[in-house]
């Protein structure tokens, strides 16, 4: 599957943001939000499947300190940040209601934005969101409380922590050279001191600041959660969707935390029956 090229570059507030778009002028637009330690490739065959209908054009961006976006040292790539960028980006697109589509720390991202900043959705679809306090496994919080020493550990050992903190992700459908294409990003002079900044900046406080306010949105809202998924537990989904009203929960079967990879048939589906929907 080809993935969609990341040809466009906005200057954010947080540095430059590389982003790309698939389908044609006028229709529907629809936005993908990635996850950490990810990037906008774990999007590309649904975003090709979307833009493939004839329907919607497609939106996929990788967030600063992220994929092809700026890495820059003391740069700000918390969740508070990526919520304003994520505002900014869509007015630059002129996008007033797109759809959006939003996995992991992109859907804590895409709710803040929504919430704290005024972007507006014509509906918003999560899959597996870091939304709900607690969240971070044992060996992120160490990872980000000594972030400083982990950068300065030889390229061959970091290449080979990244590559198990990206594999602990598990599911049936994470090949090896996805598992590649995930680390590379982080590897090299500004990709090592970036992977560990990510890290370091996530705070719990930030999804704290808003999940009392779940009750406020007033969009169709749909909570995908894969059945197996490892890192956020299945019942955190069914949470989510009871706070939101008249939101819709559908568990993914065969798929962990990266349904993208695991089930991506089955998550295309779910994602165009709800869009579809949204349109009527």
């Amino acid at each position: 599957m080809s993935e969609v090229l990341l040809t466009e570059t906005f200057r954010s507030t947080s540095g430059d943001v590389r982003w790309g778009r698939v389908g044609e002028d006028g229709q529907d637009p629809v936005v993908l939000c990635h996850g950490t330690p990810f990037s906008s490739y774990v999007w590309r065959g649904i975003a090709q499947a979307l833009a493939g209908t004839g329907r919607y054009q497609v939106f996929v961006w990788d967030m600063p300190g992220y994929g092809e976006s700026d890495m820059h040292t003391g740069q700000d790539v918390s969740l508070a940040a990526q919520g304003r960028v994520l505002a900014e980006l869509l007015t630059w697109w002129e996008l007033r209601e797109p759809s959006m589509v939003a996995h992991d720390f992109g859907g804590a991202v895409s709710l803040r934005a929504h919430l704290l900043h005024g972007a507006r959705y014509r509906a918003l679809a999560l899959v597996d969101p870091v939304a709900l306090a607690p969240w971070g496994s044992p060996s992120f919080r160490l990872l980000g409380r000594h972030a400083d020493v982990f950068e300065q550990l030889p390229s061959a050992l970091h290449r080979a922590l990244v590559r198990e903190y990206v594999s602990s992700v598990g599911g049936p459908g994470l090949h090896p050279a996805v598992v590649d294409r995930l680390v590379e990003p982080w590897l090299g002079e500004h990709g090592q001191p970036a992977f560990y900044r990510q890290i370091a900046q996530a705070d719990q406080a930030h999804t704290d600041e808003i999940q009392d306010r779940y009750g406020e949105i007033g969009i169709p809202v749909l909570v995908c959660w894969g059945e197996d998924d490892g890192w956020i537990p299945l019942a955190k989904g069914r949470e989510l969707a009871a706070r939101i009203p008249g939101a819709r929960f559908e568990p993914i079967t065969s798929a962990g935390h990266l349904v993208q990879e695991d089930n991506p048939a089955e998550l295309t589906a779910v994602l165009m029956d709800f869009l579809r929907e949204r349109a009527a």
